[in-house]
């Protein structure tokens, strides 16, 4: 077989990676030093120098040793658990070692490392696969949205089947073309040939290129055919002896397919029965199940009761694909599950002590929780729309462009209004039959193949991925539009003719957009291949890139993910439609542009649509998102949610905490009680706590008799707590900086005054997450329990606003917060609180424990948004600080804060009366507590699915 000059590049960057590594001083790793070893590795093999690109093979290399990983959090319960995983026990591993040799092609040695770590550590907390007796693991690792889930299960597999577990069952989505792309995957990674439907018929790919002895070949049962799921063909003629080799099965989460399996298992795997139940079970081969997306169709929706005792009812039938694995992990006396999900709400919110006499227990992860670092390369959320500021988000990327012309809203119709029907055909809105934005998505999606041609990508894939209605036959429709319009494009671009305005509208965009988005991207990226194109260079390039492109509908068949496979040489340049089926876990390779449209609102759905999130070397720049501005939002909200929980898990993970502890924190959060998708299927009560969170109003009522009366509780607060104790100015000395603020501060005021002021004042009823009865309620409870009892109180303002006299000799300066949308009854603004105002009750040695928590958490997860070590503490270490204290900072449980800003009615883009003098707003934050109180919040089916969505 010839060497190409790509083999030869993946040699040279080998060679070279190795010769680096032996230098003591990284920061000496640059282009000169780099160039000085490919040399040496060029003396030494002359003849991987023909063809070869240098500059690319030292972009590849500085990436590699620019890019650092944090170590993976756990919260653990190691009840009844026996430690095994030592380095002897490792030695022989052959799959792992194969694996690890085979990624090496790719990955930076550090990001294997890490690899290595975090498998090792998820292997051991499960069992000793030749431990005798019965035990049963349960576990999730979560990880970042598209962020290498798969390669990091992938190791896990590889080091199980080493260890001496013999059957892996892993469930890979829901439809067809996921469960054969998760094949592929494990047949390149773990099997090492292409599976077929006849043995005979397997070629060595992957792994089994680097060691093909049979002797350590797994054996397979599913392929990666469409067809290729448990079958009753399968079932017929496979039999299973425990002195073999390990099985995969590679499965769909469905019905038919799960109750096959487990039919198979019982009647031709087990070897024994339950002496109490006549069960049949499997004690002599240990199992590993994986599931992926186990979020999705595992989590038992149905509403299981406990009793007083917090017993649970063992004859609740649970939802079927839940009730199917359960019965799976059942049949075998030693099981281990691993469920991976980016989101792992919906499996937190399990009940912890659930289970049934037939399934035995929940799938909730009692045996740990695993939140996997990501690297510093990866872009998730946060690096994406940036972190909440009082001036709106600040930190994001310029990658996000606002879709508004795919729906006429006065008439609700337009090419893809919200909540179209199935029957909806969406008519020509332009010349062009698409709207605007989505033909300049197309145009920008054209540029981005070209430039990245042109950086030497032109044979990586390149996708687009166009998600604007989950409906089949609405998809058709716009796949045909997208199809004739991407015909055009190519022919005026070959043919040049009738192709001025085309090329001149791809000049225009390239230098307005592409340019400058380029330059804003290097500036804060640390990538040297991303570099700076000309005009000219993609001029060059475009009608050849043009001709490349395929646009293509995803229905859910293997075929969508077999050609990703098929063309790895040459790379595939594809514009994807699809709904529900792209929605999850199936990878489009080499993502650059999105047109998003779906206005699905659940939590975990918008994050796993969330595909532009992950790896972009070299191309990051050129990636674009399109979508509609309540999506922005959502995404931001969302984001802000997430690492709030990361935070939060980091800090568990300090003092010691289990999955129990999480658990109990997740499912009284006020933010994802509302987007998480548990099935509200009446009117249901829901328990919140508000300890350690902090609440802002963010959205306001625009009725000026509201506002009127907020301002008059507000002065009555003033009246009721006196002069007081700093005013006009609060000055606190930070380690290495002094905060100021202009305003007037209470400290030691008693719980009913708080109280008081809360029943007066009214929020809107979209702001959830400040309901002022709610939070009355909340604070009455706990200072029965010896909490909240004093607290401090700050009205903030500042700047060269207008004064508005309060009383008690206060006036403040009334801060500006513009609104960011707005209807007939209410306008929301981004953020009320700026994050240092939330310690402005700490003194010197609190602020610097709480800086001292904040790094420690920062330094674990390198993928977070922020590339720099953080110089403030965030709110979760401020509010656990107040709680629980630390090292020579005695805990304050009994304090809280309320913030009071009035912010100025002229400078909010919304038109008020002149008698509005002043409009109120609102944060709490609550110190951490161990006390367990909550209260009750009410939803209404029928509210939850207007305002969020079907949880389906």
């Amino acid at each position: 077989m010839n060497a190409t000059p790509e083999t030869h590049a993946q040699k040279v960057v080998k060679f070279v990676q190795e010769l680096l590594l032996e230098e003591t001083d990284r920061s000496r790793i640059g282009p000169a030093l780099i160039a000085d070893q490919i040399d040496l590795v060029l003396r030494m093999k002359p003849s991987w120098g023909e063809g070869l690109d240098r500059a690319a093979v030292t972009e590849e290399l500085i990436r590699r040793f620019s890019m650092w990983i944090g170590r993976d959090g756990t919260l653990k319960n190691d009840a009844g658990h026996v430690a095994w995983l030592e380095a002897a026990r490792k030695k022989d591993w052959r799959l792992w070692q194969r694996y690890r040799e085979w990624l090496e092609r790719d990955l930076p040695l550090d990001a294997i490392d890490a690899l290595d770590r975090s498998t090792d550590g998820i292997l051991g907390l499960l069992e000793d696969p030749r431990r005798e007796g019965d035990w049963d693991r349960r576990g999730l690792v979560v990880g970042h949205v598209q962020s290498g889930k798969t390669g990091n299960y992938t190791g896990l597999i590889c080091k199980a089947a080493d260890a001496g577990y013999k059957i892996i069952i892993v469930l890979a989505g829901l439809h067809n073309n996921l469960r054969a792309q998760t094949q592929m995957r494990l047949d390149e990674g773990f099997l090492g040939y292409a599976t077929a439907p006849l043995a005979g018929d397997t070629a060595p790919i992957g792994v089994g290129e680097i060691d093909g002895d049979p002797a350590i070949r797994p054996n397979y049962v599913t392929n990666r055919t469409n067809n290729g799921d448990f079958s009753t063909a399968i079932a017929r003629n496979l039999g299973i002896s425990p002195e073999q080799r390990p099985w995969l099965f590679v499965v769909k989460k469905n019905k038919t397919v799960l109750t096959r399996l487990l039919a198979w298992v019982r009647n031709h795997v087990a070897d024994s029965r339950d002496q109490e139940t006549g069960r049949r079970l499997v004690t002599k081969l240990p199992l590993l199940l994986l599931d992926d997306e186990a979020d999705h169709a595992s989590v038992d929706t149905g509403e299981q009761v406990f009793d007083e005792q917090g017993r649970p009812d063992e004859n609740h039938s649970p939802t079927e694909i839940n009730k199917l694995i359960r019965r799976l992990l059942h049949s075998f006396t030693r099981s281990a599950y691993v469920g991976y999900t980016a989101t792992p709400f919906a499996n937190i919110f399990i009940h912890e002590r659930g289970a049934t006499r037939e399934e035995g227990l929940d799938l909730f992860p009692s045996a740990f929780i695993v939140n996997l670092a990501a690297p510093s390369t990866y872009v998730g959320p946060a690096r994406i729309f940036g972190l909440r500021t009082t001036n709106g988000r600040d930190g994001g990327l310029p990658l996000v462009r606002v879709v508004a012309d795919h729906q006429d809203a006065a008439v609700a119709g337009g090419w893809m209004p919200q909540g179209h029907k199935s029957t909806h055909s969406p008519p020509a809105v332009t010349s062009d039959g698409v709207p605007a934005s989505l033909r300049t998505a197309i145009l920008s999606f054209l540029l981005a193949c070209a430039a990245r041609t042109v950086r030497g990508q032109g044979n990586r894939h390149c996708s687009m991925l166009i998600h604007v209605t989950r409906f089949n036959a609405v998809q058709t429709e716009v796949h045909r539009q997208v199809a004739d319009l991407m015909r055009g494009i190519t022919q005026r671009l070959q043919r040049r003719i009738d192709s001025a305005r085309l090329v001149e509208d791809l000049r225009k965009l390239w230098v307005e957009d592409f340019v400058p988005a380029t330059e804003a991207v290097r500036a804060r990226v640390d990538d040297p291949s991303i570099r700076p194109v000309s005009w000219e260079q993609i001029a060059d390039v475009l009608p050849d890139v043009a001709s490349d492109i395929e646009v293509r509908m995803i229905n859910g068949t293997a075929k969508d993910a077999l050609d990703y496979v098929d063309n790895a040489a040459t790379g595939l340049k594809v514009i994807a439609i699809g709904g529900d089926k792209l929605a999850r876990g199936l990878t489009l390779e080499g993502l650059c542009t999105s047109y998003f449209l779906r206005a699905s609102r659940m939590y975990d759905t918008l994050m796993q649509m969330g595909r532009w999130f992950g790896y972009r070397p070299g191309y990051l720049d050129l990636c674009r998102l399109y979508t509609t501005s309540d999506l922005i939002d959502w995404f931001g909200h969302i984001a802000d949610a997430s690492e709030e929980l990361r935070e939060e898990f980091d800090l568990m993970q300090a003092s010691g905490g289990t999955p129990r502890d999480y658990g109990l924190k997740v499912q009284s959060h006020p933010v994802l009680m509302v987007t998480s998708r548990l099935k509200m299927r009446s009117a249901k009560t829901l328990m919140l706590s508000f300890s350690g969170q902090v609440v802002e109003t963010v959205a306001f009522h625009r009725d000026p008799g509201v506002l009127r009366g907020n301002l008059k509780a507000l002065r009555a607060l003033v009246d009721a707590i006196g002069v007081p104790d700093e005013s006009p100015r609060i000055e606190r000395i930070r380690p290495s900086m002094k905060h100021e603020w202009e305003g007037a501060l209470w400290r030691a005021v008693p719980a009913d005054r708080i109280t008081a002021f809360l029943a007066a004042y009214k929020t809107h009823p979209d702001a959830y997450k400040t309901d002022a009865r709610l939070l009355g309620e909340f604070i009455e409870s706990m200072s029965r329990t010896g909490e909240l009892t004093s607290w401090t109180v700050a009205i903030l303002g500042g700047g060269d606003r207008r004064v508005i006299e309060l009383g008690q000799g206060v006036a403040v300066k009334m801060p500006q917060r513009s609104q960011r949308t707005f209807t007939a009854d209410r306008f929301s603004i981004g953020r009320l609180l700026a994050p240092r105002d939330e310690a402005i009750d700490l003194d010197h040695a609190s602020w610097a424990a709480a800086l001292d928590l904040t790094r420690e958490a920062w330094k674990a997860d390198a993928g977070r948004n922020q590339t720099s070590e953080p110089d403030a503490p965030n709110g979760i270490a401020i509010r656990r600080v107040r709680g629980f204290g630390a090292d020579g900072v005695p805990p304050r449980s009994n304090s809280g804060l309320l913030l009071l800003y009035v912010l100025d009615p002229g400078r909010t883009g919304v038109e008020f009366p002149a008698d509005v003098e002043g409009i109120v707003g609102l944060g709490i934050s609550f110190p951490g507590s161990r006390s367990g109180v909550k209260v009750e919040y009410k939803v209404n089916n029928v509210l939850w699915e207007q305002e969020y969505g079907s949880s389906e």
